[in-house]
């Protein structure tokens, strides 16, 4: 990993610590990487494969419950849980991390309940969840690439204020914000890059290029790897395995220790989209069927389930994760089921901290729209 400023060879393949059977990749290229994945020991692997199952036990219920009528839409995360464990674990306590709309993981990891990821696709919320009460994890953005600037805002604001640059990792803080290949061709995302490398602002863009942005392949909105075009912007930038949850970590971990000293970063995570782009998508009109099956058999989880073995995890432990994950994802859907539905008052109660004469009387006039429908409204 160099500054983007100094030449740099291009890579002709990711970073990666464990192949897609699991064994460990041992190499003078990763030595650097495995070293830092050193950190996690066997008990901090296990939990970051039980973290893995409980989000796609969840994604998929939550899939259930989209096509039984009860969610507006669902985006799925299956596939990705590689990259985004790798990434969670590697943030620290006092970090703030700004999600797009796919990163279940990140979201349950820091605190937030399945149920309030839910709440949001079922249209119960008009926001999210309080960051101050989810470890610093910022709300869900649906709108591609917004928050990009949002989170090198954020980024800038810790630098003026100096909260970073001491040296001292376990108190500096850091931002991370997470989107896909998709969201990289938006010029948002490049505004964010621009004015991260200008101003040193201590965050790292970590993007899921998952090869598919709905329909278009990533390969014909970028005809450059895209870590390649980050350097291009003047930023630290690495390839990594999104399938690999150590080369994941390590990875993330020494990007986000070098933006607290004022080097911003990029990691392209190579992973892959098993599922639709959301439930309102068909894949199979745009993505043929041998590639979908040349990434399952890469799948993440079961890569790390197989390592754990390798490390002395007993098979039995496993199948009590996995079950563990499908009694939270059933408790979710009996909690689902069991909601109620949000009173149209909340969004306008909580745009001001004090009553305002036009919030009042858009409140007073759908009142007496949804009165003229008759009956509880």
């Amino acid at each position: 990993m160099t500054r983007a400023d100094t030449p740099a060879e291009v890579a002709t393949e990711p970073i990666r610590l464990l192949d897609a059977d699991g064994s460990l990749v041992e190499s003078d290229a990763n030595a650097e990487w495995r070293e830092l994945a050193a950190q996690l020991t066997t008990e901090d692997r296990l939990a970051m494969h039980g973290e893995m199952l409980r989000t796609r036990r969840f994604d998929i219920e939550a899939g259930h419950l989209q096509r039984q009528g009860k969610l507006g839409l669902w985006v799925p995360s299956i596939g990705q849980e590689g990259a985004q464990v790798g990434a969670a674990w590697a943030s620290r306590e006092q970090d703030t991390l700004f999600p797009s709309y796919r990163e279940h993981l990140i979201a349950l990891h820091r605190g937030v309940d399945m149920l309030q990821i839910i709440d949001i696709f079922r249209g119960a919320v008009h926001g999210g969840w309080d960051p101050l009460e989810t470890r610093g994890m910022r709300i869900y953005s649906l709108v591609i690439a917004t928050h990009a600037l949002h989170s090198t805002g954020y980024a800038m604001g810790i630098r003026f204020d100096g909260k970073c640059g001491t040296g001292d990792a376990s108190t500096d803080e850091a931002v991370m914000a997470f989107y896909g290949d998709g969201a990289a061709s938006q010029g948002d995302a490049s505004e964010g890059l621009v004015f991260a490398a200008s101003y040193d602002a201590p965050i790292v863009f970590f993007v899921q290029n998952n090869k598919w942005a709905i329909s278009v392949p990533s390969s014909r909105q970028s005809r450059f790897p895209l870590h390649e075009r980050a350097r291009g912007f003047g930023l630290d930038a690495a390839w990594v395995d999104g399938n690999d949850p150590l080369a994941s970590f390590a990875v993330t971990r020494r990007m986000l220790d070098a933006a607290r000293q004022g080097r911003p970063g990029y990691v392209e995570a190579d992973t892959y989209r098993m599922g639709a782009h959301t439930t309102s998508d068909d894949p199979t009109r745009y993505r043929p069927s041998d590639e979908e099956e040349s990434w399952r058999r890469r799948d993440p989880i079961a890569r790390l389930a197989a390592h754990l073995r390798e490390l002395g995890v007993d098979d039995a432990t496993l199948v009590d994760q996995d079950r563990e994950a499908t009694e939270l994802a059933a408790d979710m859907r009996r909690r689902t089921l069991a909601a109620g539905t949000a009173a149209s008052d909340d969004i306008f109660d909580h745009v001001y901290s004090e009553p305002h004469p036009l919030v009042l009387e858009q409140k007073r006039a759908l009142a007496e729209f949804e009165a003229g429908f008759g009956g509880d409204a």
